[in-house]
């Protein structure tokens, strides 16, 4: 086990201190342990703290390309270099100098919403094929959250049965432990109550709202493996996927006229330009519109 103090102080620093997603703080920390690793190897000897405020650009050039031979590409390429260095300033204090390195060109994709047809398509074929009825009205469930409501799976996955009795809005805690109101539309929220009907497991405030076969917490993975389920029988694309719901409730939205900044609050997003994405995503999808049906396109 590489270097088990600097490790557990870089993950409590994420998960107390920057109050960092489970997420973001799992994988933050398998960098630091593959650079952490990478450095006894290449050196011969433990790493310390001291050790690590003497990395250089060749260090840090040769652990990328490690890291390349793993067959990662540029955006986690990128991604692993703004995570080590997030690593390299919290060891070494206020005085950390950071070796400066020119990371991969990223390009960042647009978000690739699918249509409502398609949405609604999903969520019922998941529901009709689920092998017991209230597991059915919960994936249904869980589907038009991410849909109807813009939640990440995550987001949804983390209800507790206090959301119970729901009202309008619906309390949602997002990355970096940020709370925000989201309303509920009638659909939702009925589907929600059909769930919570027929689960065979008491709802008490301190316990999962979206319950496993056993009783225990839904894990995201069994949403996203009935959605690939899903999409295969349908005829879907490789993008729909779970979180292709959440670009799709905001992608909509913008279309029908929704303004920027509220968008943003309905996403959760701590920046405008997360939000000012899906302008493009809009923008797109008319000149698709156009190709396919000007006649001088």
């Amino acid at each position: 086990m590489p270097s088990p103090d600097l490790i557990d102080r870089w993950r409590h620093h994420l998960a107390l201190d920057r109050r960092r997603s489970t997420h973001t703080v799992r994988a933050y920390v398998a960098t630091a342990e593959r650079l952490v690793a990478f450095l006894e190897g290449h050196h011969g000897a433990a790493v310390t703290a001291s050790s690590l405020a003497r990395i250089d650009q060749a260090d840090l050039r040769a652990f990328l390309t490690v890291r390349r031979m793993d067959g990662i590409g540029n955006l986690s390429a990128a991604r692993e270099l703004s995570a080590v260095r997030g690593f390299l300033r919290f060891i070494g204090g206020e005085d950390a100098r950071v070796p400066l390195l020119k990371g991969p060109r990223a390009k960042r994709g647009l978000p690739r919403p699918i249509s409502p047809d398609e949405a609604v398509a999903l969520a019922q074929d998941i529901a009709e094929t689920a092998r017991l009825p209230w597991i059915g009205a919960r994936d249904w469930a869980v589907l038009l959250l991410l849909y109807g409501a813009g939640l990440r799976i995550g987001e949804a996955m983390g209800l507790t049965g206090a959301a119970l009795p729901l009202a309008e809005t619906l309390r949602v805690t997002g990355k970096r432990n940020k709370t925000r109101q989201v309303p509920l539309l009638p659909q939702v929220r009925q589907a929600i109550e059909a769930y919570v009907e027929q689960c065979p497991f008491p709802m008490t405030r301190e316990e999962a709202l979206f319950r496993g076969a056993r009783g225990g917490p839904l894990s995201p993975a069994l949403i996203r493996r009935a959605v690939q389920g899903a999409r295969g029988r349908l005829g879907l694309s490789d993008r729909t996927t779970p979180h292709a719901l959440r670009h799709s409730f905001a992608t909509h939205l913008l279309g029908r006229g929704a303004d920027l900044r509220s968008l943003q609050e309905l996403l959760g997003h701590a920046s405008l330009s997360s939000t000012q994405v899906y302008t493009q995503v809009d923008a797109a999808h008319l000149m698709d519109v156009y190709r396919n049906a000007h006649p001088r396109a």
